[in-house]
């Protein structure tokens, strides 16, 4: 590993997984609105499998911001796969379902920038949890 990964301040790691925790409950809110006023099928456009995969995120993102509050490794990996599959389907949803690009959709844009974010931060992250 690089050495300079290894001087990593906590605070910084807190907060980095402050940020992170956040942004996930705000994800955990928007499922949630939508779980209770559409149920578990709310967009009518996507196949049952992705909706039924974000009414997920409903139970998977408090999940994985409590785990990255209590600093446990395993909110840094949950994250990690949490961001990296909604990515993948929300890209699928724009390109191969509403065949959209990505400057047409800033949630998407805002989705790609935590990605980056999370995966970009989690080694140094991870390594002091």
């Amino acid at each position: 590993m690089i050495t300079w990964m290894y001087r990593t301040p906590f605070w910084v790691v807190t907060v980095v997984c402050a940020i992170a925790a956040g942004l996930l409950l705000v994800g955990t809110v928007a499922h949630v609105t939508d779980l209770l006023r559409h149920g578990l099928q709310p967009y009518d456009w996507a196949p049952r499998w992705l909706n039924l995969y974000w009414s997920s995120l409903a139970l998977l993102d408090p999940l994985a911001a409590a785990l990255l509050i209590s600093g446990k490794r395993r909110g840094t990996d949950l994250a990690c796969f949490i961001v990296t599959t909604d990515l993948a389907a929300n890209w699928y949803a724009t390109y191969g379902i509403q065949h959209s690009s990505l400057a047409a959709q800033p949630g998407l844009q805002r989705l790609v920038v935590f990605t980056a974010l999370v995966l970009g931060t989690a080694p140094f992250v991870r390594r002091l949890l």
